[in-house]
């Protein structure tokens, strides 16, 4: 039986705000399965870098989860790659922690590379079992970059290699995460698992379109939505171009569709793909046909998912794909990237389409045959909606501990 469950995010903190920063789908995933673990009775105990001295150090979202900050390197926001030389400090520290508040824990599972470096070291020290999830992978996304991007560092793709072969479960989101671990990386199939992410569906769900337009202050424009973090491997630049292709198009209402971003930017080379998407804004005469929006909270974004015609996800590689699964529950079609765990979450042809090659052209001609198809857009909605719903946080709660016991027994 499992009671108590530590989750390792070194990098960022499950409560910080998705689409700023280092904070995206992952922060959304532990902060939810947080959540519904303590809903089932599971006490759980997320650890993450202190990055700033407002918060306490021991934050009490619910009853039995609580999110607890160490103090590893500067208080304040680091870089990514900056953060691997506190990582001994940091595993070192949560240990200490664990120890002195006398908690009995079953598991660790940790979430991503950085913390998977952690997790290793809480395995041995505390003689307990190790399961990971990565997110996202670094030969995976090498194997998708572009030219703006810069290769993973080797020592993330070292530190990939000894988790995977130091955990006891390495949980996969998708089978075709799944399929990379086994290509790329050589892992052990018997030591990996699936386990989908959720979709929250008392905050995602089917609403009325003028009405959400209201509260967001927006008109009867058409409206193509991306949201996630501005940089390069999100392909917002993709999502800009094929809005000007879409201005090219003598489709009935094209000159009424406009482009909505709602995301900051991230990472070394965001800035970088902000001023492209500004140049490619400039270079096609779309000023004010595309407007940008900070990231917003959940049930904002719901809203702005339901004002939208069309959700548009050109990344270039995903685990999952959660922005495409919340858009759907809310019955809005998605045009998305084929790619990574996206072929699983979007229904092709049935709840959203699927664009190989990342040609911002082919983005617009899928897009437009929503936009100019209403009947086949009211399908494609009413697709997504019953799609959507295989993907739920008590099931993915429900599979992990499943795999917990397992480990443990």
């Amino acid at each position: 039986m499992i009671s108590a469950v530590a989750y390792i995010a070194m990098h960022t903190s499950p409560l910080a705000q998705p689409g700023s920063g280092d904070a995206g789908g992952m922060n959304v995933y532990l902060d939810q399965l947080s959540k519904t673990m303590a809903d089932k009775g599971i006490d759980i105990t997320v650890f993450t870098r202190r990055a700033e001295t407002a918060t306490p150090t021991v934050i009490q979202v619910q009853d039995r989860y609580r999110v607890v900050q160490i103090e590893a390197g500067p208080i304040e926001p680091i870089p990514i790659p900056a953060m691997r030389n506190y990582a001994g400090d940091f595993a070192r520290d949560v240990e200490k922690w664990v120890r002195s508040q006398g908690i009995d824990l079953d598991i660790v599972h940790s979430h991503y590379w950085l913390s998977g470096r952690c997790g290793v070291r809480l395995k041995d020290a505390l003689g307990i079992p190790l399961a990971n999830s990565f997110h996202t992978l670094g030969k995976v996304k090498d194997a998708a970059r572009t030219d703006f991007e810069s290769p993973s560092s080797t020592d993330r793709l070292l530190t990939e290699q000894e988790v995977i072969q130091r955990s006891d479960c390495v949980i996969a989101s998708t089978p075709y995460e799944f399929d990379d671990l086994l290509e790329h990386y050589g892992a052990s199939p018997e030591r990996l698992c699936v386990s989908p992410p959720g979709v929250d569906h008392d905050v995602f769900h089917p609403g009325d379109k003028t009405q959400a337009r209201q509260r967001l202050g927006f008109g009867d424009q058409r409206i193509v939505l991306f949201v996630g973090r501005v940089q390069a491997h999100k392909g917002t630049d993709v999502a800009v171009q094929a809005l000007a292709h879409l201005a090219e198009r003598d489709t009935q209402g094209a000159s009424d569709t406009i482009l909505h971003i709602v995301g900051g930017t991230s990472g070394r080379d965001g800035d970088d793909e902000l001023a492209r998407c500004h140049d490619t804004i400039t270079r096609n005469d779309l000023t004010g046909r595309v407007r940008f929006f900070e990231p917003v909270p959940h049930n904002e974004l719901a809203d702005h998912y339901r004002a939208a015609d069309v959700v548009i996800v050109p990344s270039r590689s995903e685990s999952f794909g959660l922005v495409a699964a919340e858009a759907q529950a809310c019955g809005t079609p998605v045009v998305a990237a084929n790619t990574g765990g996206l072929p699983y979450v979007v229904n092709a042809s049935e709840s959203g389409l699927l664009v190989d090659h990342h040609d911002p052209r082919a983005f617009a001609a899928a897009t437009a045959a929503i936009l100019d198809h209403p009947s086949f857009a009211e399908r494609l909605a009413t697709g997504g909606i019953a799609f959507s719903k295989k993907f739920s946080w008590d099931a993915t709660a429900d599979r992990l501990l499943e795999l917990y016991g397992g480990l443990v027994s």
